[in-house]
């Protein structure tokens, strides 16, 4: 539950920057006009502010690349909240401007035309921050009853099949233990992590989430270690690492299962010396930071001798001793039902208020469709349901699934369009097919059909070649 301003006077950037980071944040609020920023400050509590920081409108500047109305502007938004994070960003740049930017105060530096992955990257990294800062809980913010929030109870964990996870997060947060956090594709495990930082003496420093299982082998080490100038051909300055950047802080490394041999090796390394070594340097870096892991993938079966015989890349077990100390095992969504309709709810608060719909309710018998659903994809394919739902609703009143079509795993129930519930099949065959039709309904986009699935493109590329599909 993220909120993003962008402010620029081309309408044209405003739009191409929404539909690129709609995504990433429940509400995106864009404004031409930089003498409406105190007003918009004072109506929302805005995650990150991506700032231009030129304006045709303002008072001519003798350098239009100089960037005033942009560094006033910085200035003005940190008076009203010193705890702002903003990027700014210009068609006009250099390195000393970023420079000036960071010292003014701004989070980082995107220049025009962008590139769209180095720009969701950044603000990514920028929500980061922010949140990172919050004394609110991420979980809490999504209760959908004054007494949850009252009692700190996030509604993501408020069913009976989760107060262990729960109890065991309160136990082990104020502790400097590493935590391995288990659970399906789409279950929060990511939540979970940022809770545990929350409730840690850790909470004042950084949160940064680092998906390895996306990594490259090449990138691996530049990525999680840094690198200096000269150490291969793009690298044209100094650039620590994400462990450095979590200095003081926490570190969650989400989809640990799905590295190398050679990628665990190192990490081990790293996390016995308690030290990094930034690529092309011969200089090590002591580190203090607390480590958090995820993954969806069986790490003591992969952990066997036999683990490459079923196609499975092997695990070490002095690594998965070293990243386990405590384990929390978050069930799926279709054995925490009672969660399912509290979670719809507050996904469709925010994507009502998202793309300006008049709906606040979930009919009845919508209700009861997406509690007899088993979800397959869990909180994610929830999220994206609801979604999808609000989008597609055209009128004032309650919630209907009149354009849902669910997936082929269903427990039953008026659903189900086919006899899955009383005849199984196995899981892999239920993923394939899945795939399959995801694959069919968006005509083969590997954007769309990851999204949907609630996997990232890498998962999805490793399923395809899997399947044969």
């Amino acid at each position: 539950m993220a909120n993003l301003l962008i402010v620029d006077d081309d309408p044209d950037v405003l739009l191409a920057a929404r539909l690129l980071l709609k995504r990433q944040f429940t509400t995106v609020d864009l404004e031409k006009n930089p003498a409406r920023i105190p007003f918009l400050l004072s109506q929302t509590t805005y995650d990150v502010v991506l700032l231009d920081m030129n304006f045709a409108d303002a008072q001519p500047s003798p350098d239009v690349s100089a960037g005033k109305e942009g560094f006033a502007w910085l200035d003005r938004i940190l008076a009203i909240n010193p705890a702002a994070v903003v990027v700014l960003f210009t068609a006009y740049g250099d390195v000393e401007m970023a420079v000036r930017a960071i010292k003014a105060g701004a989070a980082d530096f995107v220049l025009k035309p962008w590139e769209n992955d180095k720009l969701a990257t950044t603000l990514q990294h920028a929500l980061e921050k922010s949140q990172a800062q919050q004394p609110l809980s991420i979980l809490s913010r999504a209760a959908v009853t004054a007494s949850r929030r009252e009692t700190g109870t996030p509604a993501l964990m408020s069913s009976p099949a989760m107060q262990p996870v729960l109890d065991t997060i309160r136990r082990v947060a104020d502790t400097e233990a590493n935590v391995l956090i288990l659970g399906e594709n789409g279950t929060g495990k990511d939540l979970v992590a940022r809770e545990i930082h929350r409730l840690s003496g850790r909470a004042g420093g950084a949160f940064v989430n680092v998906d390895v299982g996306a990594l490259t082998e090449s990138l691996f080490e530049s990525e999680l270690f840094g690198y200096v100038r000269g150490a291969f051909t793009d690298a044209r300055e100094d650039r620590a690492g994400r462990f450095e950047e979590a200095q003081g802080g926490t570190i969650f490394l989400d989809e640990i299962g799905n590295i190398g041999p050679m990628q665990q090796a190192r990490l081990l390394t790293v996390l016995e010396q308690r030290q990094v070594t930034r690529v092309g340097s011969g200089k090590a870096r002591p580190i203090d930071v607390r480590l958090l892991c995820a993954t969806n993938a069986d790490l003591y079966g992969a952990t066997l001798a036999g683990a490459t015989l079923a196609g499975a890349t092997p695990f070490r077990r002095d690594l998965l001793y070293r990243i386990n100390t405590i384990e929390i095992r978050l069930p799926a969504l279709r054995h925490r039902p009672d969660d399912i309709l509290p979670l719809a709810e507050s996904f469709l608060k925010g994507f009502s208020r998202q793309y300006n719909r008049q709906v606040t309710a979930i009919d009845p018998a919508f209700a009861r469709q997406l509690r007899q659903y088993s979800w397959p994809g869990n909180v994610r394919e929830l999220r994206h349901t609801i979604e999808r739902a609000v989008i597609l609703h055209q009128s004032q009143g309650s919630l209907t699934g009149t354009n849902w079509q669910p997936g082929p795993d269903q427990s039953g129930g008026s659903m189900a369009g086919n006899d899955a519930a009383n005849n199984p099949q196995p899981l892999e065959e239920m993923e394939r097919r899945l795939i399959e039709q995801a694959m069919q309904q968006f005509s083969g986009n590997i954007s769309d059909v990851a999204r949907t699935l609630g996997l990232s493109r890498q998962a999805l590329y490793r399923r395809l070649e899997k399947y044969g599909l």
